[in-house]
């Protein structure tokens, strides 16, 4: 191939990659769901695919008991839930890591 098709074909892909993946975005949401609350650990059809991490999260959570009303606070719930999540080691929605205080972005 030659070296002025490799350009556009690399730039084509690059947009392509940066648009495919969705981020968590300023108002603490993630395609629209708010990532505080209730939330509900399944192993199929889940709102969110997430992968805990040591280093680089998208978000740091903090679990709590009850009154998980601010960003990155959450409450492991059995019933209820605000949002489902299922934990995955490979190709998440978005890359979480636990934290004692201050949780968010």
């Amino acid at each position: 191939m030659k070296r002025s098709l490799w350009v556009p074909l690399f730039l084509f892909c690059a947009i392509f990659c940066i648009k495919a993946k969705a981020e968590v975005d300023r108002n603490c949401t993630w395609k629209g769901i708010p990532l505080h609350g209730k939330v509900k650990v399944v192993n199929s059809f889940p709102d969110i695919l997430v992968e805990v991490v040591s280093s680089f999260p998208d978000l740091k959570v903090k679990k709590v008991n009850s009154f998980a009303d601010k960003c990155g606070e959450w409450t492991f719930v059995e019933s209820f839930p605000d949002f489902t999540v299922k934990f995955v080691n490979s190709f998440p929605d978005i890359k979480i890591k636990y934290v004692n205080s201050f949780p968010g972005i």
